[in-house]
């Protein structure tokens, strides 16, 4: 059973206790966070922790199965990264009762999860908190493609520095992932 890096992956019951999950989190789930969900599972994949970690997606206020932005798609594809398959999702109770990390975009959605499931927030974090930083990731949305070129730069490098973070939160061997001397 096999999705595009992003896109949600229902868990059989043997998988359920072994994958962790690491659910990005935005707006429409169409830019920020199909792209962050894709460079993960590329740096996941890079490191060789697939049948330990999945990744997925979801937006706060998505209409579910909508592609990925062109620009979105077009920037990644520059980067080796395939985003067709991807298909937007509403955030839900269950998708964040499931994810074992959740990473937001902006404050905002750190918000709605905390009305949506409030007992959950403690495994809410900004992108950012894992990088060191704590700021609001910018929506690219309707802007110039040099926009969606930075937000990917701008994720991937977040990304990259936050990785071991995050996968010692997940309780996670590193291995070989990208950045890993403070894991």
């Amino acid at each position: 059973n096999t999705t595009a890096p992003g896109d949600h992956c229902p868990r059989g019951p043997l998988l359920e206790h072994l994958l962790k999950t690491i659910l990005f989190v935005c707006t429409a789930n169409i830019c920020r966070s199909p792209m962050a969900a894709a460079i993960m599972q590329e740096r996941i994949a890079r490191a060789g922790l697939q049948a330990e970690v999945q990744v997925v997606s979801a937006g706060v206020w998505a209409e579910s199965g909508a592609r990925a932005s062109a620009n979105a798609a077009v920037v990644l594809r520059g980067r080796g990264i395939d985003l067709t398959t991807h298909r937007s999702q509403m955030l839900t109770p269950a998708l964040v009762k499931e994810a074992d990390i959740i990473l937001v975009m902006e404050e905002s959605h750190r918000r709605s999860i905390f009305y949506m499931a409030p007992e959950q927030l403690s495994k809410v974090y900004l992108l950012t908190e894992m990088a060191g930083g704590y700021d609001d990731v910018p929506d690219p949305y309707g802007g110039p493609f040099e926009e969606y070129v930075e937000t990917a730069a701008l994720l991937a490098a977040l990304i990259d520095k936050g990785m071991p973070r995050t996968l010692k939160r997940l309780g996670v061997s590193a291995g070989a992932a990208p950045g890993t001397s403070e894991a």
